[in-house]
């Protein structure tokens, strides 16, 4: 694992647990060059996945793709990368849990909607704005109000 404070290859594992979904592993390590320490998660890629899109088109699935989307979201908020990345496995165990190969593309957004509704109501907003395809100022306003009663 590379160091992503000094790049260097030489590091060691202090801490090892279990996901709270148990999906994952997440890994506290130390650089043994520069002595940073920073956490990883391990979890188990399935390179069969595919998205079916709204329009029946499918696609390989693209962790990235769903990270940055998150990334966007979350921008200037108070969530550190470890909770997103254990959204993301979350989101992916449910996921998997519920279908087998193919994914609705409207599944994975309303589980992250469902995720981040919990964990951050300005990044839900900023995500479903983008998700839900707000037409006027109007459906926005009824979201929000929503999200406030609930």
């Amino acid at each position: 694992m590379r160091c992503p404070k000094c790049t260097s290859l030489e590091t060691k594992v202090l801490d090892t647990r279990t996901g709270k979904n148990e999906t994952s592993i997440r890994r506290r390590r130390e650089c043994l060059d520069c002595g940073a320490r920073f956490s990883t998660i391990e979890e188990v890629l399935r390179a069969d996945l595919q998205i079916v899109k709204r329009d029946g088109r499918r696609e390989d699935f693209d962790r990235n793709k769903m990270l940055n989307g998150l990334k966007k979201a979350v921008e200037k908020r108070p969530i550190d990368a470890m909770q997103i990345e254990m959204l993301v496995a979350d989101v992916l165990a449910a996921l998997e849990r519920e279908h087998d190969h193919e994914i609705p593309a409207r599944a994975v957004g309303e589980q992250i909607m469902e995720r981040l509704k919990r964990l951050d109501k300005i990044a839900y907003v900023r995500y479903a704005s983008v998700y839900k395809d707000f037409r006027d100022l109007a459906e926005l306003a009824r979201e929000i109000n929503a999200l406030e009663e609930g």
